[in-house]
């Protein structure tokens, strides 16, 4: 019996180095594999924002060099074909941010494109981010020069459309991405050009939609600013009555959830709005070139408030922030204009 114990310990002894060696080799094989995985990410990361940089000009050229360009081409044209391109989809890019105000917060970033991830039930998305003006707006509507369609069908205001490259790109984010960003505490803020170069502006608190069921129903709370409250209508009652978008539905040419019930404000107003019967303010209407226009409905980029119904304005930005963020500037709204 006792032969029988020490055999066992004997072996056991022998055994046991064979044993701690392959606990030791499985630990150090965890480490390394985790290590392999942050340094792909950190990789796919870098390579991501190299990639966003050259495509939107973020680099310094050297003490007396000039960038190259093609002869007779415009900032606003800028051939990037050649460029890798940025992605527009979900993928394997980590995404830490919900919003370009966290991403400010955070990064303290230029102006661009950046993707944006702002429920855990959702698929991260492309997004402007407006990192002057006090920085961390997220653009959700962009007219610059008119080469953007805005008469477009539901499934396109839905998704999203236009072009997601450069700076002065025109764009629509998307209802469905739009009613994902805006929670109950933000602040929206409309920028508005017109053709004399002259700017103004309109604020409005807790601006959100609901839901596709709801037909990405719109609600918005108080209004400040200089441009005047075109959304709620105007100031008579009757103008209220008529024009107020508050409370409206979306509607697009190939779906009519207005209160007009004598045509469709969208296809005549060529564009997708929440409109009444029909508006005292529409930003995706047809883009007309130096504004003052004549047609049969007052279906121009439209702020009535500032300009009346028969101006159409030559640049629009739709951005919005949480209420209570704190800017660069130390005010919370951003610079006067």
């Amino acid at each position: 019996m006792l032969l029988m114990l020490f055999t066992f310990i004997a072996f056991f002894a022998a055994a046991s180095p064979r044993l701690s060696d392959d606990v030791h080799c499985d630990l150090e094989y965890t480490a390394l594999k985790k290590n392999i995985r942050e340094l792909e990410n950190k990789l796919l990361i870098g390579a991501w924002r190299l990639t966003h940089l050259r495509a939107h000009r973020h680099f310094k050229t050297p003490s007396g060099t000039q960038p190259i360009t093609k002869p007779n081409v415009t900032d606003n044209e800028h051939e990037t074909e050649n460029l890798p391109k940025l992605p527009t989809t979900a993928g394997s890019i980590i995404v830490y941010d919900r919003d370009c105000s966290q991403l400010f917060d955070r990064l303290r970033p230029v102006s661009g494109f950046y993707r944006i991830k702002p429920k855990p039930s959702v698929e991260p998305f492309l997004v402007y981010c407006d990192m002057e003006d006090g920085g961390g707006w997220t653009v959700i509507q962009k007219r610059r020069n008119g080469r953007v369609d805005f008469n477009r069908e539901w499934a396109d205001y839905k998704d999203g459309f236009g072009n997601f490259k450069l700076r002065n790109d025109e764009f629509w984010l998307g209802n469905d991405h739009i009613h994902s960003l805006l929670g109950d505490e933000n602040l929206m803020k409309i920028d508005l050009m017109d053709w004399n170069g002259d700017n103004t502006f309109a604020l409005y608190e807790n601006f959100r939609i609901s839901d596709e069921k709801d037909k990405y129903r719109l609600h918005f709370g108080l209004y400040s600013g200089k441009a005047g409250d075109a959304l709620s209508g105007g100031a008579g009652m009757v103008q209220q009555w008529s024009a107020s978008h508050s409370g409206m539905q979306f509607s697009t040419k190939d779906q009519d959830n207005d209160r007009y019930l004598q045509g469709s404000c969208a296809s005549e107003n060529n564009g997708g709005w929440w409109f009444n019967r029909c508006h005292a303010a529409n930003l995706n209407g047809k883009f007309y070139r130096k504004g003052e226009y004549k047609a049969k409905s007052d279906n121009g980029v439209v702020w009535a408030t500032w300009k009346g119904f028969w101006y159409s304005l030559r640049h629009t930005t739709m951005k919005v922030r949480p209420r209570l963020f704190l800017d660069s500037l130390g005010s919370g709204a951003g610079p006067e204009e």
